[in-house]
């Protein structure tokens, strides 16, 4: 779902040219008016626009990326200009690091029960007729089957559907070597520590509390656009690149304005859903890790360097602004 792609960009990070992902920008097919309503949800976020940000308070500094979670050799202009920032840091925050990547793929494989609901009923039991055929067509362009889409559970399905079956196919080919992974690996090279913000487990506790008809709802919001997820993978990408953080935001909610058939209300809910698990709570529990992190690298005469999906970044409940909030000094460093 355009909703959950731009999520799954904030919760693990799209590459176009570079994963053979073919499609079309539909940011640059917008009209003018249609465009200008973006501009301006934009300009009215804090820290709406940038990927590389240095927040500062008394000795303490760090710097912040927003990251991308798929492989794009754009990455290799910014790991240059981090390359100097990492080798003179106390340490490297990531949402997840190799321990948590290890721990996690451990124990999918121990206990498949996180992602597959053995003893509920099925999706196609609580899908309509046309909306299980749909899906499962959706699924298999995916590499997944109908029999084993019956048991998954919703919020895996939802997730899914908005990462194109282009993408999909890089991760089961070379993996995902985005721009968080590219930085953990320059870390180790240069003996940096690497230190997760985040346990291994958050992913599935993301959605544990919805209730029966919201996860249904997830899965029908993502239905529609679920045959043109190359076309979404090619525009966040671009935007990505552009530094254009909150217009990927906002572009799925005005699209699904126009094409989900949802009403505006039940958009906006499934925003909010989405802003408040996959991002906001999520930002709220890194601040003390973060200023933690940068008060014990002070004491070093350090800073530290923090990299994490880029919708992580702006917002009243962004990284940036809580920081903030916090008396931090936030400067852009790519503008």
């Amino acid at each position: 779902m355009r909703l959950f792609l731009a999520g799954m960009l904030a919760v693990w990070g799209f590459a176009a040219e570079a994963s053979g992902c073919v499609g079309t920008n539909l940011l640059a097919a917008l009209s003018p008016v249609q465009r200008a309503q973006i501009d301006a949800a934009v300009a009215e976020t804090p820290f709406g626009q940038g990927l590389l940000w240095q927040a500062s308070k008394g000795g303490q500094r760090m710097i912040l990326v927003g990251t991308y979670h798929f492989d794009d050799p754009r990455h290799d202009a910014m790991l240059s200009r981090l390359e100097p920032f990492l080798a003179d840091a106390a340490a490297l925050f990531v949402e997840a690091g190799p321990e948590e990547e290890r721990r996690l793929t451990e124990a999918l494989a121990a206990d498949p029960t996180l992602m597959v609901d053995p003893t509920g009923p099925t999706l196609p039991e609580r899908l309509s007729d046309r909306d299980w055929s749909l899906l499962s067509k959706a699924m298999a362009d995916r590499g997944l089957p109908a029999v084993a889409t019956a048991k998954l559970r919703p919020w895996y399905v939802a997730m899914m559907l908005g990462i194109s079956p282009c993408m999909m196919r890089q991760m089961a080919g070379d993996g995902a070597q985005g721009l968080d992974r590219q930085i953990v690996a320059l870390a180790t090279d240069l003996d940096i520590p690497v230190r997760a913000l985040e346990p291994w487990d958050t992913v599935f506790t993301l959605f544990r509390d919805l209730t029966p008809g919201q996860e249904i709802e997830m899965i029908r919001a993502a239905l529609p656009t679920a045959a043109h997820a190359d076309d979404y993978a090619v525009t966040l990408t671009d935007a990505y690149f552009a530094g254009d953080v909150w217009a990927i935001w906002e572009f799925g909610r005005f699209d699904a304005y126009r094409n989900s058939g949802l009403s505006r209300e039940q958009v906006d809910a499934q925003m909010d859903l989405a802003q408040d698990r996959l991002m906001e709570t999520r930002n709220r529990a890194w601040i003390a890790p973060l200023t933690d992190g940068a008060r014990e690298a002070a004491r070093q005469d350090r800073g530290i360097v923090v990299g994490f999906g880029a919708l992580h970044l702006p917002g009243e409940q962004g990284v940036l602004r809580l920081l903030e909030r916090d008396g931090w000094t936030i400067a852009r460093l790519d503008g």
